[in-house]
């Protein structure tokens, strides 16, 4: 007999078949009612044994978390809130089942206790929810880039360039912690080390994505990257993931259209196909927000938030234009911001790209032409001199979610302002030499994978997101 699915068992709409399915159980009732699941839907399927001709061994056995083979008649449904139900020929624990030390007991966890129990976290319906969603965004997002001409390419993870600048990077090394080479000066000798010469963990993969897409036309990384940022907050991890596409004879307005259109793909995808799991997630929001002063409560359902980026056209705005908005507007005049908005220049914080997006344009927000003072060396410098072709695409309640921009393709420009930020044009010979060889213009954006992830599934801790999460002084599991 093949083994069925619980998602499977409760779509069938044949009953008195015989059927056989495996998981785990959520919780067992009168000695006779078992709520099993499997992972493949947030819903179980309630399996009915005889108790009376059931070896009393067995029942004892059958404890919150013990994973069960079941074989068995799929039948109607006698019970509420379920079309069918199992009743139970044969029942087989499977392994060990200590009902007493299981941590994942049938009632309400808190976020913190399950983030230390992460490694059986997603046997709650909202954790198996976030992943279940966190998979399906991930196959839309190889599908949007497969279906559109793009090749997948996969970046370095250990590199010898800071691509953002920060300065912020876990080193490679193998050197001697203890005592390390040294050079003359006193200083760590990396010519000795594994590589040769200094390395860290990538920030990002968007330098070597140019190379390749300056060859093979439009290409995306989805990989790791890591930060080594000392924050605890709730929007921070050190290892996380990002999509970066990058295309040539691509433009700022390019890139804002291929960035609008790859949002909007991959939030339909999940609204028609984990319809469930949102619908669940949204529900556990409404219950949220009823203990929350109504300040501070949500304006818009998960749902209707995914609807207001897919439904909406994203509203372009030049950074200098929001500015003069901001500057004017009553929140900032009564002094409400935390961020005062008083002159050109000034970096966005959340509640300015908020108000823009959900009091002001009550759309998605596209703003570009950013000051270049606040931003990468590698953007396009404009004719003005003091803005640079980059561009944010700003969500309700999250704020920048997605950060692109044109690419500085002319050489003698790029040199300028590497060397005004004190970057050796040795480190970067090989991302001069596509200015060198075939410049082109081109350009592209980065997402955040568990940025979006957050916003499709309303969770408020990045931490929450991500199966594993890797923070300040955590690296459990």
């Amino acid at each position: 007999m093949k083994l069925s699915t619980v998602a499977k068992l409760l779509s069938q709409d044949q009953t008195q078949v015989e059927i056989e399915t495996k998981g785990w159980v959520r919780t067992f009732r009168a000695k006779r009612f078992i709520a099993l699941n499997d992972g493949s839907t947030i819903n179980n399927i309630q399996c009915v044994i005889d108790f009376e001709n059931t070896d009393e061994a067995i029942l004892k056995r059958i404890t919150t978390g013990a994973a069960v083979h079941i074989k068995g008649t799929l039948e109607e449904s006698q019970g509420k809130g379920q079309s069918v139900e199992v009743k139970v020929t044969t029942i087989e624990i499977l392994g060990d089942s200590d009902p007493e030390e299981y941590p994942i007991q049938p009632k309400k966890h808190s976020f913190e206790f399950l983030r230390e129990n992460a490694h059986l976290r997603t046997r709650t319906n909202t954790f198996s929810a976030v992943m279940r969603l966190r998979s399906s965004l991930s196959f839309a997002i190889h599908k949007y880039f497969n279906e559109n001409g793009f090749y997948y390419m996969h970046t370095p993870i250990i590199t010898g360039s800071d691509a953002e600048g920060a300065g912020e990077m876990f080193r490679v090394s193998n050197l001697d912690s203890k005592n390390p080479a040294l050079t003359e000066n006193g200083d760590i000798d990396y010519s000795q080390d594994f590589f040769g010469k200094e390395t860290n963990l990538t920030v990002s993969g968007q330098l070597e994505a140019e190379t390749y897409a300056m060859s093979l036309g439009k290409v995306y990384t989805f990989g790791p990257t890591f930060r080594a940022e000392n924050s605890n907050t709730s929007r921070h991890l050190s290892e996380f993931w990002m999509i970066e596409p990058e295309v040539a004879f691509m433009d700022l307005a390019g890139n804002m259209d291929l960035a609008e259109d790859f949002m909007k793909s991959v939030l339909s995808y999940i609204l028609e196909h984990n319809k469930e799991d949102l619908e669940f997630l949204e529900q556990r929001l409404v219950q949220e927000d009823k203990s929350k002063p109504q300040a501070e409560r949500s304006d818009m359902t998960l749902i209707e938030k995914l609807k207001f980026v897919v439904d909406n056209n994203f509203k372009r705005v030049s950074y200098t234009e929001a500015i003069d908005i901001l500057r004017n507007c009553k929140p900032n005049k009564k002094k409400k911001f935390k961020y005062l908005i008083n002159e050109w220049g000034a970096d966005l914080q959340s509640e300015h790209e908020r108000f823009l997006v959900e009091k002001h344009f009550k759309c998605p927000v596209i703003l570009f032409d950013y000051p270049a003072d606040i931003k990468a060396f590698y953007m396009r410098l404009n004719d003005d001199g003091k803005t640079v072709r980059a561009m944010d695409i700003l969500f309700p309640g999250i704020g920048e979610i997605v950060g692109g921009a044109q690419r500085e393709e002319r050489l003698d420009v790029l040199k300028e302002k590497m060397a005004a930020i004190n970057i050796d044009e040795k480190e970067l010979w090989w991302y001069l030499d596509l200015r060198k060889y075939g410049t082109a213009v081109h350009s592209g954006f980065g997402l955040g994978f568990e940025r979006l992830v957050m916003f499709a599934t309303g969770m408020s801790n990045i931490r929450d997101v991500i199966p594993f999460p890797r923070t300040p002084q955590n690296a459990e599991f």
